[in-house]
């Protein structure tokens, strides 16, 4: 896991990740992981459409496939700001393999629109259009799916990606330092304990350009929620050793992705004879 304090510019952001990937690849990783927002931390609306370009035309991601060219290791750029259609960004994750090659995109489908109550308010939407899929993809030793920060908070998403055979799942954030503080390890391991899969989360650290405050803590966790490596507030590298094999065990001394089962939810509001089935779901 890369963690990052992206600037203003895109061009200063990449050289950032691009130094600390090469750390992470002389250290042994042969998957390496950037947080969300990795090119750029800015929320000015004119100031970020000046910058946004589309992903053909984007320098940063185009650096990045040439690092996993050279380094023959896969780059999974936890997000970027890329323009979608001319009002509106995306905020896209890139799994790209060892011959540079864009194997999996996923737009974040989960907008962060909060008022935080200490004078930190979020307008996600305001600049960025949701997604509307998730996204699996295959690597060498499993399969991935792919989330973007914000939605942790929707474990719906997870379960979907671990039935559709994930035995890793990405979570690169750039949590808030007052969501971090109170919600960012409970909700990752718990994440990594309902699913049975790792959980990888590179994260933004640290008091940004922009003067927004980022929590850090990049995590590394097992199917059993034990955290294997965890960041501090400062760029680095966060790294550890996977076991795959791990992901079998675990799902087979807990087996709870096979017993899930359809029900119902009753609204108890006109008491006793008056019982009511309001939704049901798988």
């Amino acid at each position: 896991m890369i963690q990052m304090r992206t600037s203003l510019s895109p061009e200063q952001s990449f050289e950032q990740a691009a130094t600390l990937i090469r750390k992470a690849t002389a250290d042994g990783a042969d998957y390496v992981q950037t947080p969300e927002m990795s090119n750029l931390m800015q929320e000015n609306r004119h100031a970020l459409f000046t910058l946004l370009q589309d992903e053909e035309n984007d320098r940063s991601l185009a650096g990045y496939r040439e690092l996993a060219r050279e380094l023959k290791i896969f780059v999974h750029v936890g997000s970027l700001a890329v323009r979608a259609t001319a009002e509106r960004a995306a905020n896209r994750s890139f799994l790209i393999d060892r011959s540079g090659d864009i194997v999996a995109r996923y737009d974040k489908i989960h907008m962060f629109d909060v008022d935080l109550g200490n004078g930190e308010t979020y307008r996600e939407s305001a600049n960025y259009q949701p997604g509307e899929v998730a996204a699996v993809a295959d690597l060498p030793w499993g399969r991935l799916g792919l989330s973007i920060c914000y939605d942790l908070r929707f474990p719906a998403l997870y379960r979907a990606l671990a039935e559709a055979g994930s035995s890793f799942i990405s979570i690169p954030s750039a949590f808030t330092r007052k969501t971090g503080e109170a919600h960012w390890h409970v909700l990752m391991r718990a994440r990594a304990i309902e699913t049975g899969c790792y959980i990888f989360a590179a994260a933004q650290g640290g008091k940004h350009e922009n003067g927004r405050e980022t929590f850090g803590h990049s995590l590394i966790v097992d199917p059993w929620g034990t955290i294997l490596a965890e960041g501090d507030t400062e760029p680095g590298v966060v790294l550890a050793k996977i076991d795959p094999a791990k992901v079998e065990s675990v799902r087979k001394s807990i087996p709870s992705l096979q017993h899930g089962r359809r029900f119902g939810v009753a609204d108890l509001h006109g008491g006793p004879g008056h019982l009511q089935l309001v939704r049901s779901k798988a």
